[in-house]
């Protein structure tokens, strides 16, 4: 697992790049704001019904959360299961809010 701040993923999003961002928050989370990441929440990581990811395996993937904790657990769990570029986005959506929106 590697990690990206905020900093350097709204860098490359603001330039275009077409990037595999996976939300692990819970649909509540997601719903009330979100950087256009797939929901994607941990606890389905954990109980490895990962099917519609698996097309991944070999990409960049990046994981968020709110603070950057279930982010870590799942870019973990993703290595455990094959996934061979996780990212964790430091900070999560706290850090993001903190940054970037007024």
């Amino acid at each position: 697992m590697q990690t990206i701040t905020a900093e350097a993923l709204k860098e490359r999003l603001d330039a275009g790049e077409q990037l595999n961002l996976i939300d692990v928050r819970a649909e509540i989370e997601h719903a009330e704001f979100n950087i256009g990441g797939t929901l994607f929440p941990l606890p389905v990581i954990q109980s490895m019904a990962i099917e519609p990811l698996e097309h991944l395996k070999n990409e960049e993937v990046i994981c968020y959360c709110r603070s950057g904790q279930r982010s870590t657990m799942a870019c973990l769990m993703l290595e455990h299961l094959g996934f061979t570029n996780t990212y964790n986005l430091v900070g999560g959506m706290l850090d993001w809010k903190d940054k970037f929106v007024k």
